[in-house]
């Protein structure tokens, strides 16, 4: 066993902390089919609110946990961060059973965590030398890839929600170019011509 932890190493990038205490109960929770009651804090929009959600499962996604669940404040279906709960309590009332049919037309239909509705397909054209990795990654489960005659590759993806996909097509820099749909290309190269013009003199 000592060898072994001498010989193999995990790193978690990007991974975010979170209150062991508050994943306790979200397992909980989930497991026993309990309502919970959270405080939580949304990154997107800056604001803390108290609700009470029946959780459906527990997602370990890019290195954090999320917990997938009926919001009865929203009245839908909503994944947390575990890290953004601030405070957690098991409310002792049957959690609402939502069909896992739905969890994943919801959850799974668009890219990233941020799910929802698929608005339409984003389009991507990877250089060749990115296209090395990226004809070999799985994006979506429902993508769909093609090389080019000069090696470059062409990955088109669902998407809803526009964040993680955004922030996933500017880590390749100029290696990729969004090729549809345009209000995509807009918001891309705006963003990083915001990002060129920190830059310049």
């Amino acid at each position: 066993l000592e060898e072994i932890q001498r010989r193999i190493r995990i790193i978690r990038m990007a991974a975010r902390g979170m209150k062991l205490e508050f994943f306790e109960l979200a397992a909980t929770a989930t497991l026993k089919r309990q309502r919970l009651g959270i405080t939580f804090w949304s990154r997107h929009s800056n604001e803390t609110t108290a609700r009470t959600v029946s959780p459906q499962r527990l997602v370990f996604y890019r290195g954090n946990w999320y917990l997938d669940a009926w919001c009865h404040l929203r009245k839908g279906i909503r994944s947390f961060a575990l890290d953004g709960i601030r405070a957690a309590r098991l409310e002792g009332e049957k959690a609402k059973d939502v069909p896992e049919a739905d969890l994943d037309d919801y959850l799974a239909t668009s890219y990233g965590i941020f799910a929802g509705k698929p608005k339409g397909w984003a389009k991507l054209r990877f250089s060749p030398t990115a296209a090395r990795w990226v004809a070999h990654e799985k994006w979506h489960s429902k993508q769909r890839g093609r090389y080019e005659n000069d090696g470059g590759y062409v990955l088109e993806v669902p998407f809803g929600d526009d964040r993680e996909l955004v922030m996933d097509i500017l880590k390749f820099g100029p290696e990729c170019t969004v090729l549809e749909p345009k209000e995509l290309v807009a918001k891309v190269a705006g963003l990083a011509r915001s990002t060129a013009q920190l830059y310049e003199d």
